[in-house]
């Protein structure tokens, strides 16, 4: 396997990179950037037209009418996730009212 030869314009040429890199990286930190990336979906022809039509009736792209739709999407699951902790966490501290699961259906209906 061979290495790299470093020579000069190499060494200067990796601190511009290494430096422009940083710099659009602290970039991002400040201006909160996010990185998309594209998708596929395989939907109906149907579903496909209709739904450039409401994206065109909503003024915006199909793209981003899907991605609004997925991040909605996410956040509510997030959300009820972060709901569901809370109740559990609350549930865990409640007082033991003493209730037991009776042994069979006979003891609840006093048989």
């Amino acid at each position: 396997m061979k290495s790299a030869v470093q020579t000069p314009l190499a060494d200067d040429l990796a601190v511009i990179l290494n430096s422009t890199y940083t710099v659009l990286h602290s970039i991002c930190a400040i201006k909160d950037c996010n990185m998309k990336t594209n998708i596929t979906l395989k939907i109906d022809a149907d579903l496909a037209q209709a739904a450039k039509v409401l994206a065109a009736r909503r003024g915006t792209s199909l793209s981003r009418l899907v991605a609004d739709q997925l991040a909605e999407a996410v956040r509510k699951d997030s959300d009820y996730e972060a709901a569901k902790r809370r109740a559990l966490a609350k549930m865990a501290k409640a007082k033991n009212l003493g209730w037991q699961r009776p042994k069979d259906r006979g003891d609840v209906y006093d048989r």
